[in-house]
């Protein structure tokens, strides 16, 4: 925290002024305990962690103004050694007393800037901004505090706004599945909002020395009935000894990168686990029920520094996370940085985001939204309620980050406030509060995210893939484009023991999907999102069919314009995939098919499906393939896929008119 910085500065002038000008007390106890009081936060520090013991200073302090409650030098020091200690209303007290004393004890006014501060972070905001207002009207006033204290009420006066015109919150507790007595925190979950994956602190006989507690991970699931049920710890082989925190779980629930701390010597983290630096960040993966052995996460991202609280996008390609940036010793400063994944599975040099979201303060608690444009995270230093609040930053089409914006009152506070997770339809919110009513201690609570803060909804697909004639499970590659852009935007698999997946969706988009594995032909599938008041969750198992099956494929995203021939640029993406496909299998030969509704008249529908499977055709002929592996055919209204009866039982206009596209299609099969 910045003030922290003038406060030492605070105390070297009181300290430089008494020795030059004599006190401003007579009493000769009190100055002797001033004095000793002076020394006793250096003297008496802790030997645990080697901070100076503030709270001894404040009690000399206390015990010289006994003697002489007019010693104002003793109060400016008490009220320095209050608030280094966190004691912010007796640190207010002593200011007080201080300037009722002696107004102009001190030429440029500091203790204006002091005291405005304290008011600010304790909430009292009218009195911050009448304070720092003499103070910023010092002359003598330094510069760069006025500069800080300027900032300083301007938060002051947002604040007040805030608290004026608070947002709707109501936090509920997620109940004694998930929270204890112990301490729960810094929460994650899965994209289909089904498992919940947190960090526990926990009392552990096998730490010893004098506080036997550390951190584990545990995990929980939505039952039926919408209660999370009884948490479960992690395997061994993650859970250690020694703390492990700070999660983030892909959007499938299958990887999981969390935050490790070294003991002692900086590369020691013990159980077979190798670091570079303080914190590093480590990767496991499930497979089918179990989790392999943590490993240090590949590439660039781990140093000699610190680096924590990982956010992993929903496609997979991008971490977010926090990185110190303040030399070792020095006042904690840090910074959100991002990675990309790279080709050959490491991460990249990380970029340290654009200050709209960093400050030169302290930045901490990132997370991306499964939409992949919408950044939540904790700050010091934008304008807020004081302490650490969150905010949200969008990313907009060309990529920028746009300013923060505090998500207001009563989320915010003026206390720490962090761990912020938000479901994928960006409908509710989660994280960890101590406040009262909860089982002990910090709990995790969920709210209903405003309207106005919440993220781009984000759907997802679920389901098995499998050899459509063995029915055993296929690990099954996914590829998932946005057919507007053609840019890939996600990349997964499927569990390589069960076959299972889970990929994100945005809406607004309309997406273009391929499944692929060696020995099948591609599975294809289109998701149109673009109507996003309209979009469920969609459940869809994935058949795939050996390519020496005789099973027909369909292509599911080839287009032409009603009533046309004429391939529409969205097609390319599938075709380029069948391209791909054939010239990897060099040896087979297909036949096209081109099928119609039953609308229409029967020759006009045999004509049209003829020429759209010799525009497939055509096409890939074009992009190289050898004209004497392929043939096509229209099927016209000949075979289609749901009779006209069946479509008449249909009740709804929406659900015949989805029968009959279906029944429009492009497919293809291999000729033995």
């Amino acid at each position: 925290m910045r003030i922290l910085y003038f406060l030492v500065f605070s105390i070297l002038f009181v300290s430089c002024s008494t020795a030059q000008q004599g006190y401003s007390t007579t009493n000769k106890k009190a100055i002797v305990l001033f004095e000793e009081g002076q020394k006793a936060p250096n003297v008496t520090r802790n030997p645990l962690n080697g901070q100076p013991n503030y709270k001894e200073g404040l009690r000399l302090m206390e015990k010289a103004l006994e003697k002489d409650p007019n010693f104002w030098e003793a109060h400016v020091l008490a009220a320095e050694f209050a608030e280094y200690s966190n004691q912010a209303e007796i640190a207010i007290d002593h200011y007080l007393k201080a300037l009722a004393i002696k107004p102009d004890h001190s030429p440029s006014g500091s203790t204006y800037f002091y005291l405005g501060n304290l008011y600010y972070i304790t909430g009292k905001y009218d009195e911050c901004i009448k304070t720092l207002d003499i103070y910023v009207r010092n002359p003598r006033a330094n510069q760069e505090m006025v500069a800080n204290a300027q900032e300083i009420m301007a938060s002051a006066e947002f604040a007040k706004v805030a608290v004026s015109h608070p947002t709707d919150f109501e936090p509920i507790n997620l109940g004694p599945g998930v929270n204890t007595a112990d301490p729960e925190y810094f929460p994650t979950i899965t994209v289909d909002g089904q498992t919940i994956l947190f960090t526990r602190l926990i009392t552990d006989s096998r730490v010893g020395g004098t506080y036997p507690k550390q951190e584990d991970f545990y995990v929980s699931h939505l039952s039926p009935q919408n209660a999370w049920q009884t948490a479960i710890s992690m395997p061994t082989n993650i859970n250690t000894v020694r703390n492990e925190g700070a999660p983030t779980i892909s959007a499938d629930g299958r990887s999981l990168i969390f935050v490790a701390c070294s003991m002692g010597d900086v590369t020691d983290y013990g159980d077979g686990r190798t670091g570079k630096g303080s914190c590093d960040m480590f990767v496991t993966k499930r497979m089918g029920n179990n989790w392999t052995n943590p490993q240090n996460l590949p590439g660039k991202i781990n140093s000699a520094s610190w680096e924590s609280q990982p956010s992993l996008s929903a496609d997979g390609k991008t971490l977010y996370f926090v990185k110190r940036v303040s030399a070792r010793g020095m006042e904690q400063d840090a910074d959100i940085y991002m990675s990309i994944l790279q080709e050959d599975g490491t991460w990249g040099i990380p970029t340290r985001l654009p200050n709209t979201i960093n400050t030169p303060m302290m930045e901490e608690s990132v997370l991306i939204h499964p939409d992949g444009k919408t950044l939540y995270f904790s700050s010091r230093g934008h304008q807020g309620m004081g302490g650490l609040d969150i905010y949200v930053s969008r990313m907009d089409v060309s990529g920028v980050w746009g300013q923060a914006e505090n998500l207001g009152f009563p989320i915010n506070t003026r206390f720490d406030e962090n761990s912020l997770m938000v479901s994928a339809d960006g409908e509710i919110a989660f994280f960890a509060s101590d406040r009262e009513g909860g089982y002990g201690d910090l709990d995790i609570y969920y709210f209903e995210m405003p309207e106005h803060l919440r993220p781009t909804k984000t759907l997802y697909f679920d389901g098995l893939v499998y050899d459509i004639e063995t029915k055993k499970p296929v690990p099954g590659k996914f590829s998932l484009v946005d057919l507007k852009t053609g840019k890939e935007v996600i990349q997964s698999e499927a569990d390589p023991i069960t076959g299972a997946f889970t990929v994100s969706l945005t809406v607004d988009r309309e997406y273009a999907l391929k499944v692929s594995y060696p020995n099948y032909n591609n599975f294809s599938a289109n998701f149109n999102m673009t109507n996003p008041d309209d979009q469920e969750v969609i459940h869809l198992d994935v058949p795939m069919v050996p390519i020496n099956s005789v099973s027909v494929v369909e292509l599911k995203n080839v287009f032409f314009d009603l009533g046309k021939s004429t391939l529409r640029p969205e097609s390319y993406i599938e075709l380029n995939n069948l391209r791909d496909f054939l010239k990897t299998n060099a040896t087979l030969k297909i036949e096209l098919g081109g099928h119609t509704d039953t609308r229409g008249d029967d020759a006009e529908n045999l004509k049209l499906s003829n020429d759209r499977a010799k525009a497939v055709y055509d096409y890939l002929v074009k992009a190289g393939i050898d004209p004497k592996r392929l043939s096509y055919k229209g099927y016209g209204e000949t075979k289609t896929k749901i009779s006209d009866a069946d479509i008449a039982k249909l009740t709804t206009e929406k659900a015949k008119e989805k029968a009959h596209q279906e029944n429009r299609r492009t497919e293809y099969r291999i000729i033995k």
